[in-house]
């Protein structure tokens, strides 16, 4: 690197928000592009438990659709069991694009995605 300088790396833990506001100001953004990436920074993992197998293929397509992710059993490909429990994994950013898109399927997802979104933003 010219000038002799060295570039230092740090982990920077992002609990909600406002910590991913202070991140983003800490380096001198642009505060336009502060609201623009601060949810890209919060990245959240909800477990919902008792989903009905076919709304959980669904809510996986979905997530994978949209660069994130949702781990459930095994046997839910396959319909094998009524219900699985879902851990989903994104950012805020991610959960943003995705819900609107789930609140337009059947099986219960409309209920699911309005619960998904209070509780995001309630707790971020």
């Amino acid at each position: 690197m010219q000038g002799g300088g060295r570039m230092e790396l740090a982990n920077i833990e992002i609990s909600g928000l406002r910590a991913a506001e202070e991140a983003l100001r800490s380096v001198g953004a642009d505060p336009r592009g502060v609201e623009i990436m601060k949810e890209k920074a919060v990245f959240r993992v909800v477990r919902v438990k008792a989903v009905p197998v076919r709304a959980a293929n669904l809510v996986k397509q979905a997530f994978l659709a949209h660069g994130a992710e949702a781990a459930v059993s095994r046997e839910t490909a396959v319909l094998a069991a009524e219900t699985t429990d879902v851990v989903l994994m994104g950012t805020l950013a991610q959960y943003r694009a995705i819900l609107p898109r789930l609140r337009e399927q059947p099986f219960g997802l409309r209920s699911l995605s309005e619960a998904l979104e209070k509780f995001l933003w309630e707790n971020s």
